[in-house]
């Protein structure tokens, strides 16, 4: 049987370096919500390659905790933080979003992009209740997701999660919100537009100019040319609706 590449895998193997829904933009505006500072205690969960941490790391010098599932992202990640000379500010490790191994009142930021998606609403809740859990009162959740505004959008999930390889469960906008107050998170504020992921426009935005021409080359390699056809008509005709959604609630 033939090994199925996850979407954002196979994404990375052609050279993209921004593999969220929103790309820089929503990322952005996270991180304006974050307050980021040299004191800030951050865990970022799913953290594949560490590119979020590291920008961060960069610009705030604050301390990071990367968790990940995938032992090969994190072989990655580990590569990457020791290129840019890190390893004081940022420690990864393997670790499940669904049972943290830290302490209750640990983090004063817990960073989430792209992976509740890919959750049943079960798991999604429990995964929140354990990034509520381990942030300090105050402290601040922001997440990154796939969303949407039209209720017939949920049609197409199926065909979202053939395509990219890996089951796939987007909530509404409103519904987003709603799960993040359930879990007793309070100033919950949203942000939402289009998804920039294979876009042209969206990728010279993420990747530069250069990169984006790289990226659409490696797609048209032989190996590459029917993933990354039907992701790219996939994202740019049947689902161009669909949003990401960028969220930062409370403690």
């Amino acid at each position: 049987m033939t090994h199925k590449e996850i979407g954002h895998n196979f994404l990375a193997r052609l050279g993209k370096k921004k593999l969220r829904p929103g790309g820089i933009e929503a990322t952005d505006w996270l991180t304006e919500k974050g307050e980021f500072s040299k004191q800030t205690k951050v865990l970022e969960v799913a953290c594949n390659m560490c590119t979020t941490s590291i920008e961060l790391a960069k610009k705030y010098n604050c301390n990071i905790t990367g968790i990940d599932l995938d032992s090969q992202a994190l072989e990655k990640a580990k590569i990457n933080v020791k290129k840019t000379g890190l390893e004081d500010k940022i420690n990864v490790l393997q670790g499940n979003a669904l049972k943290l191994p830290f302490d209750d009142n640990t983090f004063d930021i817990v960073i989430n992009e792209a992976m509740l998606t890919m959750l049943s609403f079960k798991a999604k809740k429990k995964a929140i209740d354990e990034y509520y859990r381990v942030l300090k009162p105050g402290g601040k959740l922001l997440t990154h997701d796939v969303a949407y505004l039209n209720p017939e959008l949920t049609q197409i999930f199926d065909e979202l999660s053939s395509t990219i390889n890996i089951n796939v469960s987007p909530l509404s906008v409103t519904e987003w919100e709603e799960v993040f107050q359930q879990s007793n998170f309070s100033n919950v504020e949203s942000t939402y537009g289009q998804m920039s992921l294979m876009s042209f426009k969206g990728m010279i935005r993420d990747e530069g100019f250069i990169n984006t021409l790289n990226i659409i080359k490696n797609g048209h390699k032989k190996k590459n040319r029917e993933m990354f056809k039907n992701m790219h008509t996939f994202f740019t005709k049947t689902g161009k609706d669909l949003k990401y959604i960028a969220v930062c609630s409370q403690k």
